[in-house]
């Protein structure tokens, strides 16, 4: 398949740029920020996000979707990905949605899933355990009592967890705590006893949180997917999470490009504009170069997901290296060559540069998807 959108998808990543750029420039990023905003994100913003459609892309239309695909979703995310705008698109619809869809029983589907399409209902995926990406490695347990099961533990960098009515809480229920076997998710509602949620902020003013569980009482009917065999279908989430998140940081990314490209077309220095000079304009050309193959990666991604290739998880670390250290360098270019402005809180290219640090480590940063790529080839 061709590596381009289709019309009715550029038709729709146009509207959604023309959207974000009006209702969601990085102006509103920063008015979360100084402002502490309680979610981290505009409840009004999310509904028309809602209204258009755009979470529920993916969605089964019995589910209350649009029985589109991740290329239009993906396309959505990387317009939201140019002004940054701060929603629960990540966390609630790609990683927990899918989770759902991908594991859930017919009766978790038909329940929870229209109600996240609508955005009455946010959710959370609760993974990480400690300071870097290790899916596998698990010690927050999950032990069977009666009907039910009592869970405990406590996780970190919870994506918008703070502001999530329930969580998909990744636990052990068997085996060594770094064993891929003995894996379990299960649905757990934040209200429940036992549940206790503390808001981190990030330095890109976006929102993570800190959930402890102790003895949190689940009801059995809650696990999602196969007991003791959760890490496939984690593994199948954590593919589609990082696919979307690549496709978002490409967006950014070519924000700052172009922003940075328009400052050495207006900056002078010792009488001429900054990008009539050469060793500039070489840099410039290499940022260029590599946009286009995380271009072209990202799209390869999205379509395997829409096409359940069974080399999807090659495609996503793949992606989330290529677009991760295309970020890094774009970032870092963009503040040298913007000068000591860049620096400032004033100028807004700072905050693109503060959230590729913090995206480039969600989901495993490139040295955990280069290691996992070559395990997956056989090294």
């Amino acid at each position: 398949m061709p590596l381009v959108l289709t019309e009715e998808q550029h038709l729709l990543k146009s509207t959604a740029e023309d959207f974000f750029l009006k209702r969601s420039p990085v102006s509103a990023l920063r008015a979360l920020r100084d402002n502490r905003d309680v979610d981290g994100f505009s409840r009004p913003l999310w509904q028309e996000i809602v209204a258009m459609g755009w979470p529920s892309a993916f969605l089964p239309e019995v589910y209350g979707g649009l029985d589109c695909g991740f290329m239009e979703l993906g396309a959505v995310l990387e317009a939201s990905g140019r002004t940054l705008a701060a929603s629960p698109m990540i966390s609630s619809v790609v990683l927990s949605a899918s989770a759902i869809l991908l594991g859930g029983t017919e009766t978790q589907k038909s329940s929870l899933l229209p109600r996240i399409a609508s955005g009455d209902l946010l959710v959370s995926l609760a993974l990480e355990e400690g300071p870097h990406h290790s899916p596998s490695v698990i010690a927050t347990s999950a032990a069977a009592h009666k009907n039910e099961f009592l869970i405990s533990g406590k996780k970190v960098h919870v994506i918008d967890g703070h502001a999530a009515d329930q969580f998909i809480v990744v636990a052990r229920t068997q085996g060594h705590h770094a064993d891929e076997r003995g894996i379990s998710l299960f649905i757990v509602n934040r209200a429940q006893h036992g549940v206790s949620v503390t808001r981190r902020m990030m330095v890109d003013s976006r929102n993570m949180a800190e959930v402890q569980l102790q003895d949190v009482a689940v009801p059995a009917a809650n696990l999602l997917g196969e007991l003791h065999g959760g890490y496939g279908l984690l593994t199948r989430i954590l593919d589609r999470g990082n696919i979307a998140l690549s496709a978002e940081m490409l967006g950014s990314l070519r924000a700052a490009f172009d922003r940075t490209l328009d400052y050495l077309k207006q900056r002078e220095q010792f009488g001429e504009l900054i990008g009539s000079f050469q060793a500039l304009q070489h840099r410039a050309a290499r940022m260029f170069c590599e946009i286009e193959l995380a271009k072209s990666v990202v799209l390869k991604a999205l379509q395997a997901i829409d096409d359940g290739a069974d080399n999807l998880s090659l495609l996503a670390s793949l992606a989330k290296v290529q677009v991760a250290e295309t970020y890094r360098l774009v970032g870092d270019e963009a503040i040298q060559m913007f000068g000591g402005i860049g620096m400032t809180d004033e100028e807004e290219i700072g905050f693109y540069l503060k959230r590729a640090r913090v995206a480039q480590q969600l989901l495993g940063d490139e040295n955990y998807h280069v290691q996992r790529y070559a395990n997956l080839r056989g090294y």
